[in-house]
């Protein structure tokens, strides 16, 4: 590593952009948690209230709409992992076998809406169609109501096979989806929810998204089937299927008429404010993954109804839905009324609101029903018969003998969104040529696709020092902080007692583990500048240790970012954690990148205390952590030097960013550290990681990026 000439006058970024309050928020004393919960619960009020006062106000006039629109939907399908988007590959219809029902047959079959991914799914006819004629089609996808006898999946269509009977009684094709978890070859809806799958958000996958593209590739199927009339299709479905058929008839104009039923609520619902126990402070602990988009353009999901107008859609719900809260809907409904109004269609949105809990109810399917006639039949006369067809056997609906062998349906989460890729030229010499457009490009991805969710003007810091305590010839500070509305921070400085001017600033960034060996060192001597609940026993050795090695004439700063030590919320890996971590990419962010701004926003209060403003700082991190300091210091240019202890070689294992995976890897993000001195400090295993930006220093000069191996 060559030496580097430090610059001593660095200028201290503006973030005195909004005006102080009358009055600083002063989170509770820390017991129990209720300072992480304080965090928790203003910054997701906060965010809630930005996402919603946005949601549709610039939509005034049907033309700045319809301008709008093309860029909207593309969104959309981006934040539903599929854009680009995929090519329509051969569907492979396989019709298995047929069913006699009552009024009614039913073909079982199978499609595959990518190569190996197979829909199973029933398509429903009724005995009374003429020869020749093309009936009104309905797309009925399922929610989660899995059958299962004797350890065989049967799918979810078997439980919902009443809807598709009533519509083929009634003069309709109607064909209903399993969904790829709930189906005779399952899939999964619940990597973060609790398989501690936190990749996919890194990798910006939703199983929403899967489940959108197979009832789109449905469609298709639809139009090829001769009993079919392709300009009167609709779709409907109530829970999971409820939400999907939102997707669908926001994604597919083919859709003519929609009902979703019991599937959608507004943000404020699903992240801070339920109505029923045991989601009064938000629905999402009651919803699989399946239910959200990937929201990086911080939507409401009002916004996706606005791609749907003017084409009849139906909300439909229940008063005494827990997971659905009324006030929920209603809000939601209004916002989709005026998006309606704009195109002078007024009737062709409805709030159906009956009463009764989370289940389908004569009244929602009667409502259901009517609203298919009225649009897709053009009949508002006939009067309908609510009696529900005899139900078929499961093994009498069942696709599949025996399960193919090719099915990549368990595993789609692994390649429905492709992760970048990042070959480097093979000559070093065209890789000197071709680094700086490509960096550039990888800053703006990070920009626009994973910290999009960052404040786009800073609050004002409000730095307060707390606590300067000096015990045992040692000087701790405790500075206070806003990183951003909500979110109270505190971060520590050490310094020599008696010392006037350290020469230099090292900042740790703390993950949990840290903070706790933090406790253990200068808990026993400063338990009230740490906000700790009790007093813990002191920790001479440690502490001398680290009067030795740490603070000869250096000033030691520790920066713990929301949801660690002083701020902690709860037990890491707990439901209520990992609940409050599911959040986050309904708001365009994830827990990890909120922390990376928090550890930017806690080097820009130390640069507030005078001793500290123009020191040079080295900026370190353990494990994620070091992920935290890297991304920090790519978007803090003033960072003179970082080391990066056990840096993960990938997002697979941490840090968690939004969409990280398709714009690079934590390499290339090594690498855009430029010249600075960075020393990487990594096991045996993962040394062959860092060839990337070794490749890219030697070839453009650099000379800043150490690798230590250690075994």
């Amino acid at each position: 590593m060559r030496t580097l000439t430090f610059t001593l006058a660095f200028a201290l970024v503006a973030v005195f952009v909004s005006p102080a309050p009358a009055q600083r928020p002063k989170p509770p004393a820390s017991k129990v948690y209720p300072r992480g919960q304080y965090v928790v619960d203003h910054f997701f009020a906060e965010q809630v209230k930005q996402v919603s006062d946005a949601c549709l106000t610039n939509l005034t006039t049907r033309a700045a709409w319809e301008k709008e629109r093309p860029e909207r939907r593309r969104q959309f399908f981006e934040m539903m992992g599929l854009w680009p988007l995929p090519a329509k590959t051969d569907l492979k219809a396989t019709v298995t076998g047929t069913a006699e029902g009552d009024g009614f047959t039913v073909e079982k079959l199978h499609f595959q809406s990518r190569p190996g991914l197979y829909v199973t799914a029933n398509f429903y006819l009724p005995k009374s169609r003429k020869p020749g004629e093309k009936l009104p089609a309905v797309l009925y996808v399922c929610g989660h109501g899995n059958v299962v006898e004797g350890g065989v999946s049967y799918g979810s269509k078997v439980k919902y096979q009443y809807h598709p009977a009533w519509f083929a009684k009634n003069g309709f094709a109607c064909i209903v989806l399993d969904t790829n978890e709930l189906a005779e070859i399952p899939g999964d809806h619940h990597g973060t929810y609790s398989r501690g799958m936190w990749w996919w958000q890194t990798r910006g996958y939703t199983p929403a998204g899967v489940e959108l593209w197979n009832a789109i590739r449905a469609l298709d199927y639809l139009e090829t089937r001769p009993e079919v009339d392709p300009k009167r299709m609709g779709v409907t479905g109530r829970s999971g299927g409820g939400a999907t058929s939102w997707w669908v008839a926001a994604a597919d104009d083919r859709v003519e008429a929609a009902v979703t039923v019991a599937g959608i609520a507004d943000l404020r619902a699903h992240l801070i404010e339920g109505e029923l126990p045991p989601f009064k402070a938000g629905v999402i602990s009651g919803h699989c993954d399946c239910m959200f988009p990937v929201n990086t353009y911080r939507w409401d999901f009002a916004d996706v109804a606005a791609l749907i107008a003017p084409r009849p859609l139906l909300l439909g719900n229940t008063d005494k839905d827990a997971i659905f809260p009324v006030a929920g809907y209603r809000r939601l409904a209004e916002k989709v009324r005026k998006v309606y109004a704009l195109y002078g269609a007024d009737e062709k949105f409805d709030l159906l609101e009956e009463k009764g809990p989370h289940e389908d109810t004569p009244e929602l399917r009667r409502g259901i029903n009517r609203w298919m006639f009225r649009w897709l039949k053009s009949d508002t006369t006939t009067a309908l018969q609510d009696e529900l067809p005899k139900p078929l056997a499961p093994k009498q609906l069942k696709v599949f003998g025996k399960l193919p062998e090719d099915a990549i349906n368990p595993a789609i989460h692994e390649t429905f969104v492709k992760a970048a890729t990042h070959d480097l030229p093979a000559s070093d010499a065209v890789l000197k040529e071709w680094w700086p457009n490509r960096r550039a490009e990888l800053v703006k991805g990070l920009r626009e696709q994973v910290f999009a969710g960052w404040p786009k003007s800073p609050c004002e810091l409000h730095p307060i020092e707390a606590a300067d305590v000096t015990v045992d010839a040692v000087r701790l500070r405790a500075v206070d902080c806003t990183s951003e509305t909500g979110v109270e921070l505190r971060l520590f400085v050490l310094t020599a007692a008696g010392l006037a001017k350290p020469a230099k600033i090292d900042a740790f960034v703390l993950d949990e583990p840290a903070w706790e060996t933090a406790v253990r060192t200068l808990g026993g001597y400063f338990p009230d500048a740490l906000l700790l609940d009790s007093k813990p026993a002191k920790d001479e050795a440690a502490f001398a240790e680290m009067k030795k090695s740490r603070l000869n004439g250096t000033a030691v700063a520790l920066i713990v970012p929301r949801g660690i030590g002083p701020t902690k919320w709860a037990d890491a890996g707990s439901f209520e954690d990992v609940q409050i971590r599911r959040r986050f990419p309904l708001i365009g962010q994830t827990l990890d990148g909120q922390r990376v701004w928090d550890v930017r926003r806690g080097i820009a209060a130390l640069r507030t205390l005078p001793d500290l403003k123009t020191l040079p700082l080295k900026l370190m991190g353990k494990g994620e952590a070091a992920g935290l300091a890297l991304f920090a210091g790519i978007f803090e240019p003033n960072i003179a030097e970082l080391q990066l202890s056990e840096l993960p070689p990938s997002h697979r294992t941490g840090p968690t960013f939004l969409n990280v995976a398709k714009v690079l890897e934590v390499p290339q993000a090594v690498a855009l550290l430029g010249s600075r001195p960075v020393t990487i400090r990594t096991p045996k295993a993962d040394a062959k990681a860092w060839e990337w930006p070794l490749r890219v220093q030697a070839a453009t000069g650099g000379k800043g990026l150490t690798v230590k191996v250690g075994e």
